[in-house]
């Protein structure tokens, strides 16, 4: 076999495994987890309670599509909190070990200043992880930069916490992007949706998620 012919194998081999970084030659965040089983049950849908779930939310060919207007009601009339239409993954509290949330996303350009992914709990605080889309860019509640130009387009996030090492890591598409420490140990479950800030939001509010697993060590 000719170097030529050696050479060109190896260029086509290159450029398929940079096209494909994620799957080939990218870490894959889910390596040395276990899949936990989700049904219909472990969906649950939180949105503004005074507005039928179809007007919020919408599930479509394994899309979850979720939207909420600035105006809205919060989900149960004696909260004080923002509006918001999200999914709270049920029945899978925990409160010790390594868990991990995974889903790809989209998020249509003008959303702005939403939570679309969030771990509910902490021992101070109502949340461990807030993941925020402020113009396109997604931050850690409203300070650090964790991705920028996430508008229209889809992209896996998985989000792993480490409870008893106190660490929260965020990848997209395979790669690491962020990592802090958590607010402490509490009842912890995952979350993702549209969650509106509580300053600087868009008046219309939307994400959609497909292919949302949970993974533990």
């Amino acid at each position: 076999m000719s170097s030529s012919y050696i050479f060109l194998i190896l260029s086509l081999f290159l450029v398929i495994c940079i096209e494909n970084i994620v799957p080939i030659c990218g870490e894959d965040p889910t390596y040395g987890f276990t899949s936990v089983p989700l049904t219909e049950a472990n969906f649950a849908v939180q949105k503004p309670y005074n507005i039928p779930v179809d007007q919020r939310y919408s599930f479509i060919d394994g899309v979850h599509r979720f939207w909420v207007y600035a105006h809205d009601k919060p989900y149960s009339p004696s909260s004080p909190t923002q509006p918001r239409t999200e999914i709270r993954i049920k029945g899978l509290d925990y409160h010790s070990g390594v868990w991990q949330f995974e889903g790809y996303s989209y998020v249509p350009k003008g959303t702005s200043g939403a939570t679309i992914a969030q771990i509910h709990g902490a021992a101070s605080g109502a949340t461990t992880l807030i993941l925020r889309i402020y113009n396109g860019d997604m931050r850690y509640y409203d300070t650090d930069l964790v991705a920028k130009n996430l508008y229209d387009k889809w992209f896996r996030l998985n989000i792993i916490h480490d409870v008893d090492g106190g660490i929260v890591t965020v990848f997209i598409d395979g790669e690491k992007k962020f990592q802090t420490k958590d607010h402490g140990p509490g009842d912890l479950y995952f979350k993702c949706g549209v969650y509106a800030a509580p300053v600087d939001i868009s008046n219309y509010m939307e994400s959609r998620w497909r292919d949302i697993k949970i993974y533990k060590k």
